[in-house]
C-alpha cells in the first residue's frame, strides 16, 4: 500500500473530524482541494488548484476554489502564503501560536516550521516591543536544503 496516500487519507479523516468538532462540514469540493493541497507540499495557486479540479470537477469555478479555501483557511486546515499567493495545507494542528513558514527564494519551497518555542519568543519579543502579529503567518525568507547545496 503506498503510505503517501494512507498518510493523506489519515489526515483527510482526521479534518473531517476537525470540521464536526466545530460543527462545520468537510464537503467533497473541501475534501478535494484540501487533498490537493496536501499533495503540493511546496504551495499551490489558487488558480492551478482550478486546474486540477476541473481534471475531475469540470464545472469547476473560480469562487468554488476561493470558498473552499477560505473555509479550509478559516478552519485552521490551510494557510495562505501571501508573498508568493500560495496556500498550503496545515501539517501541524497546533493553532495556539502563529505558524511559521520558512519560504525559500530560490525555488520558492515553502516549509512549515514547528517550534512553538520560536513562535513563542517571537510573540514575547513583540509584545514587549508594544507591537503584535498582523497575521498568523509569518513567512521568512530562508534558503531550502537543497538549494543550500547547489
Amino acid at each position: 500500500m503506498n503510505t503517501e496516500l494512507c498518510d493523506e487519507s489519515q489526515a483527510l479523516e482526521r479534518a473531517a473530524s476537525h470540521c464536526r468538532q466545530q460543527g462545520a462540514s468537510l464537503t467533497a469540493i473541501r475534501r478535494e482541494v484540501l487533498a490537493l493541497l496536501y499533495r503540493t507540499p511546496k504551495g499551490i495557486k489558487a488558480y492551478d488548484l482550478l486546474e486540477q479540479m476541473r481534471q475531475s470537477r469540470g464545472n469547476a469555478s473560480p469562487p468554488t476554489i476561493y470558498r473552499a479555501l477560505d473555509f479550509l483557511i478559516e478552519h485552521g486546515l490551510a494557510h495562505k502564503i501571501g508573498r508568493m499567493n500560495l496556500f498550503v495545507a496545515c501539517r501541524h494542528g497546533n493553532h495556539s501560536a502563529p505558524s511559521l513558514f520558512l519560504v525559500c527564494p530560490k525555488c520558492n519551497a515553502v516549509t512549515e516550521l514547528e517550534d512553538a518555542n520560536v513562535a513563542t519568543t517571537l510573540c514575547a519579543s513583540l509584545a514587549a516591543t508594544g507591537h503584535r502579529l498582523d497575521s498568523p503567518e509569518v513567512e521568512i525568507s530562508a534558503v531550502c536544503p537543497q538549494c543550500a547545496g547547489n
